[in-house]
């Protein structure tokens, strides 16, 4: 969330049976209007610039920005090291890469279980009887895949895994000019 340090980062491509690869960070571009407020909890979303160019192989590729926002139902993945425990237990770090599929929530029942606090560039995934959830516990930042394309970064939500409250992602699709804007004032 709107970290500011690019030499305190660690980014590794691949990461996950033996194809990682470290990379070093060259610059962090936050979007400007990226302060984290705790009461809005909006804008929190960055671009990473590394110091060389990504390789691409089996393990390693890029992936589509959204061609349009998601809807509520479209089914997803979200990926990510955060802790895997249920809120109230011991906090569990996995060693491997986990994965959850997860569906967009419906933005009424997405306002409806956070009122006053979703925010046009937010989406909610997930389960509403919980049980199933990214954490924002080690995952915050981690995509939200749907058919193929990123929709989301998992930002934050109600402790991890609780009923009716699934958790909220930044919706990708609202900084596309954004993000085109900043990769072409960053070659």
């Amino acid at each position: 969330h709107c970290w500011y340090n690019p030499y305190s980062m660690q980014i590794f491509l691949g990461e996950h049976d033996g194809t990682e690869r470290l990379m070093k960070t060259d610059t962090i571009i936050w979007h400007p209007k990226c302060s984290y407020d705790y009461q809005t909890l909006d804008y929190v979303i960055m671009l990473i610039k590394l110091f060389h160019p990504v390789e691409v192989t089996e393990a390693v590729a890029p992936i589509s920005l959204p061609t349009g926002c998601p809807m509520g139902g479209l089914p997803c993945s979200v990926s990510g090291w955060g802790d895997t425990a249920k809120d109230g237990e011991e906090v569990n770090m996995p060693t491997r890469l986990q994965s959850l599929d997860v569906p967009i929530v419906d933005d009424k029942d997405c306002e409806n279980a956070y009122p006053g606090m979703i925010t046009r560039r937010m989406v909610c995934a997930g389960y509403m009887d919980g049980g199933r959830d990214a954490c924002n516990q080690g995952d915050s930042g981690s995509p939200l895949v749907c058919v193929g394309e990123v929709h989301g970064l998992v930002s934050w939500g109600q402790g991890c895994t609780q009923p009716n409250y699934p958790g909220v992602y930044v919706k990708v699709c609202e900084f596309l000019y954004w993000t085109e804007d900043t990769l072409a004032a960053n070659p």
